[in-house]
């Protein structure tokens, strides 16, 4: 396996390796949503339909000749590798696609790293989690304008810069929360927004909000990724100059 150019040290050698391996996140060249009907897809051998929820392919022998004979029946999250390619089935609600995963995708072979503002522990902020009432609902939206909603998880309440701030989250407060945000920096010195991941809160509720843990969504890294959006009140007006900020590409 054959990694693009070395990352700068502030990435760990394991986030770079998911990015970048040869079916790393950006090596997806291709998300295909399925319907009944047999067809080709652009990137994939062979043809490809929805049958109950799950991936099926036809054909891919004729245009793979290390491909399976038979049909391919793939359930969300399995893949198969054919030559080069992984091809793996994802759902979103029920509705199935075909991934294409390329090594020799652009926005893997150009990538030479992942820049991330310098390390400041001050970013490292207290916070509060307030988990939300019985029956609240929240509205995700994905960049490609898709709209779901979900059982709402709660917010936490910091202060940044001086301001009041109530990050909405999503996960499992017994685990791990997760936020995505946006600040002054997007679409200017960083990506338009980040993921950010927050420890389970003690049992009184307190957590750390972490700013140098915020990372690259997989949108960053292929345009073909359906990630979620920030809310509303997780867009902030100051500069958060923490975390990875954007892809270097040559």
């Amino acid at each position: 396996m054959t990694l693009p150019a070395s990352t700068p040290d502030t990435v760990t050698d394991e986030r770079w390796r998911a990015v970048a391996s040869e079916h790393g996140i950006a090596a997806l060249r291709h998300t295909h949503w399925l319907d009944g009907e047999p067809r080709s897809y652009e990137g994939a051998p062979g043809v490809w339909r929805a049958v109950d929820g799950r991936v099926v392919g036809a054909g891919l022998r004729a245009d793979a000749p290390d491909a399976p004979a038979d049909d391919v029946v793939l359930a969300p999250g399995e893949h198969l590798d054919v030559g080069r390619l992984r091809l793996k089935a994802i759902s979103r609600e029920g509705a199935p696609a075909l991934r294409v995963f390329d090594p020799e995708t652009p926005g893997r072979t150009r990538l030479r790293g992942i820049l991330s503002f310098p390390f400041d522990e001050a970013w490292a902020l207290p916070g509060v989690f307030r988990p939300a009432a019985a029956g609240e609902i929240t509205v995700i939206r994905s960049v490609d304008g898709y709209e779901r909603e979900e059982p709402a998880v709660g917010t936490v309440v910091l202060e940044v810069a001086g301001a009041p701030v109530e990050l909405t989250v999503t996960g499992d407060p017994a685990e791990e929360l997760s936020a995505v945000i946006a600040d002054a920096t997007s679409n200017v010195d960083a990506y338009r927004f980040r993921f950010l991941e927050i420890q389970a809160p003690a049992t009184d509720g307190s957590v750390t909000v972490d700013f140098n843990q915020a990372y690259l969504p997989p949108c960053a890294f292929s345009d073909h990724y359906v990630c979620p959006l920030p809310p509303a009140n997780n867009r902030l007006s100051v500069r958060i100059e923490a975390g990875e900020r954007a892809t270097a590409i040559d």
